[in-house]
């Protein structure tokens, strides 16, 4: 609010514009470069993901070897058998079922860790009152969980387990699993650890071929990654998928290669998995589809073929409603759990992996680097050959042209036009070589790319440039102007032209359509109307800082050339004591009309309204100096006047004390002032248009809730002129509408 934050505006634009834009553009790709080094940043990670998510809609993955069946407990099941949990024997007969069929592997996506209370042992000892003969043969018939274990060992069943962080009644330090073969360094410190697993019974441990963990990994509610191979109490642990595919596989162990990095890849027989470096493997999904489940009701009653399952990896899992464990995919859909594990399987069996290795990150950043210097390096020569055209014509235009401002306006947009075309021809050409790149590379090698963040920085540079580019094009405008004022004003005192001193005037009062183009927490809106060539009505508005908003409209006594004199002086006074490192409007005031009082030879003054808006908060600082009172338009429509403190126009006494009027803008009021030209008009029979009539047309131009400041000061000026009709016009007209619009809240 003082000079000294004009003079560091100078700086930053200064800094911004050296070496035409290239040394804060460096300064901002650097920084998103070491930003992108971190992976856990986000937005980044989002923006990542997304477009990973993108990839596979584009190129889903088409399954080849159809090596995955689902055989799902879905409604019509459970409404054969009841609902769940099963007796163990029921499961115990679905596995024989599909043993029968020569499955390669059955994975199951359940666990167990708690004895069948639908035993028969379980039920002797809830029914003491049956008889004896009952209870024994009760206790003396195998157990529900032995059935089970039978049938788990007569097939090629894969039990799963799931890793904890903490420990619980059930949860166990360890998992039985087959010995995983090391090949490199010690992957274990850069695996997911589960200090703690959920197993199935001991007894169902024992009897199956094998076990896996059933973790997959979210973000942000998608699953995107499992995890493969996993740290358990610092032993190796392989998760279902992986499991399975060695019993499938009749592989004795499980190979991994690992490096300084972390896992390269997982080997099992023949198949060779690349992963990434933390154990976990990327999934990619084929489109939704059915062909892969099996009901099993349809297998209990033999309707399945032996064609439909010999060979074939088998997981069983629940899908009836209530009981299915549902994901969410980078396809947007939802489907059962079990179908991440038919994902994994699948795409290893077809040879078709998803893999962002160690070293993409270092590529992607060095990308960025290398794509945004030769940026820097091309795009300012192309800016520098513009602007040179540009001062070239606007020289020609100073010297030769009756209207410079207009083929100044024209020159200023073909300019800005040829600079755009030039941002936006290299932004989608970035664009489209980096999608083409990524969607190249994953699709012939599987690696994802993260083309989102390199596109993401390039155009964070490339906005830099445009930004440096438009303050150099600024100065050189403002350059123009100041050139082009002085010789106006040289003219007007030659000949006389108070045309070119009306130009003047109203061109040092701001236009809120370029001055806040992009502001969202108000709205702002001024007319000024001389009745001669030059007048002394006056409005300003501009942000003292980030958070207020400075406006006053005024009214200096008299007409013409000394009126308007006075009008510039008044206004540049404001403007000076508001950006003096005063925050209180009353001071503000105070100090005008000290200033004014003091050397006021000609005995003229100023009535006006002036105030401090908090544009964040909006609360309202006013001053009435001897100003028709103004008009708050409340959101729902109902108009107040916000009467004076009975305080005098601005140099008339010398040391008054003006007060402030505070008051609380609610989101969407609007504050309207006018100046006496607007209700002392008169038609053509010497009648007024009132402030009554001003009332009126707010009340009517704000009965469906209001206007926005620029539709309500055109729908007043339109009733103003239909009613002053073809009189002459006896006073400057000046209205200003201030409307607070609130600060929308932040994304979480």
């Amino acid at each position: 609010m003082s000079l000294n934050f004009q003079s560091v505006i100078a700086k930053i634009s200064a800094l911004w514009c050296a070496k035409h834009g290239r040394v804060v553009g460096l300064i901002l790709l650097l920084g998103y470069a070491a930003m992108m080094a971190d992976t856990s940043l986000q937005p980044f990670k989002s923006f990542r993901l997304s477009l990973f998510d993108e990839y596979q809609k584009v190129l889903p993955r088409h399954t080849v070897s159809r090596s995955v069946v689902i055989v799902e407990i879905d409604e019509s099941t459970l409404s054969a058998l009841g609902q769940w949990p099963w007796p163990r024997n029921y499961l115990a007969a679905l596995i024989d079922a599909i043993s029968v069929l020569k499955p390669a592997a059955i994975g199951l996506d359940i666990i167990m860790p708690e004895p069948d209370h639908a035993s028969p042992q379980a039920i002797a000892d809830s029914r003491p009152d049956l008889s004896k003969q009952v209870l024994n043969e009760l206790k003396s018939a195998a157990t529900n969980d032995s059935l089970l274990a039978d049938s788990l060992a007569h097939g090629p069943t894969v039990l799963g387990a799931a890793g904890f962080s903490f420990r619980t009644a059930e949860t166990q330090g360890g998992l039985r699993t087959r010995m995983i073969v090391t090949k490199g360094q010690d992957p274990l410190p850069r695996l997911t650890a589960f200090p703690y697993v959920l197993t199935s019974l001991p007894e169902l441990q024992n009897a199956a071929r094998g076990q896996g963990l059933l973790s997959s990994n979210l973000d942000n509610g998608v699953v995107r990654r499992s995890v493969i191979l996993a740290s358990i109490n610092n032993s190796l642990a392989p998760n279902l998928s992986l499991e399975m595919l060695r019993v499938a596989h009749a592989a004795s162990n499980i190979v991994i290669q690992s490096s300084r990095f972390g896992v390269n890849s997982a080997t099992i027989g023949k198949l060779h998995i690349p992963l990434q470096e933390n154990g976990e493997a990327w999934l990619y999904f084929d489109k939704a589809s059915r062909d892969r489940y099996i009901s099993a009701v349809s297998v209990f009653k033999g309707e399945v073929s032996e064609k439909s399952i010999k060979g074939k990896l088998v997981l069983i899992g629940l899908t009836g409603l209530g009981l299915q464990d549902m994901i969410s995919t980078p396809f947007g859909d939802r489907r059962p759990g079990v179908e991440a594990h038919a994902q994994i399987i699948e795409a290893v069996e077809d040879g078709r992996f998803l893999v962002r290795p160690w070293w993409m990150r270092f590529f992607e950043i060095a990308f960025l680097l290398s794509s945004g210097s030769f940026i820097l390096w091309w795009l300012p020569q192309t800016k520098l050959i513009n602007i040179e055209l540009k001062n070239d014509r606007r020289r020609a235009n100073l010297q030769a042209a009756q209207d410079a401002s207009t083929d100044r306006r024209k020159n200023k947009h073909a300019v800005k036009h040829l600079k755009t075309s030039h941002i936006i021809t290299t932004l989608v050409m970035a664009s489209i070589l980096l999608l083409a790149l990524g969607l190249g590379l994953f699709y012939w090698l599987g690696l994802l790319l993260d083309s989102a963040n390199i596109l993401i920085g390039l155009t964070i540079l490339l906005a830099s440039l445009y930004m440096s580019a438009a303050i150099e094009e600024s100065q050189q405008h403002k350059m123009a102007e100041n050139s082009l004022l002085q010789q106006r004003i040289q003219a007007a005192k030659i000949n006389g032209e108070l045309e070119a001193a009306s130009r003047i005037q109203l061109g040092t009062l701001p236009d809120a359509k370029t001055t806040f183009f992009d502001e969202h927490r108000f709205e702002i809106e001024a007319f000024l109307e001389p009745v001669r060539h030059v007048g002394g009505d006056l409005y300003d508005f501009f942000m003292m800082d980030e958070s207020h908003l400075f406006f006053v409209i005024g009214d200096v006594s008299g007409k013409g050339m000394p009126a308007s004199l006075l009008m510039v002086v008044t206004k540049a006074l404001l403007k000076s004591a508001a950006l003096r490192g005063n925050d209180r409007i009353d001071m503000i005031i105070n100090m005008v009309n000290a200033e004014m009082s003091r050397e006021n030879p000609e005995m003229l003054f100023v009535t006006g309204i002036a105030g401090i808006l908090n544009v964040e908060t909006g609360l309202l600082d006013i001053v009435n100096a001897g100003h028709d009172a103004p008009w708050l338009i409340h959101q729902n429509g109902a108009i107040e006047r916000i009467e004076a403190l009975g305080s005098p126009p601005l140099g008339v006494i010398d040391e008054f004390k003006f007060p402030a009027k505070t008051l609380q803008l609610a989101q969407g009021d609007t504050l309207f002032m006018v100046t006496d030209g607007v209700t002392e008009a008169m038609d053509v029979e010497q009648v007024f248009y009132t402030v009554e009539n001003v009332t009126a047309t707010l009340t009517t131009a704000s009965i469906n809730g209001g206007l926005p400041p620029i539709e309500i000061v055109d729908y007043l000026k339109r009733d103003l002129r239909a009613f002053v009709g073809e009189a002459d016009a006896s006073d400057d007209i000046t209205m200003l509408a201030l409307r607070w619009m609130g600060v929308e809240p932040e994304n979480a």
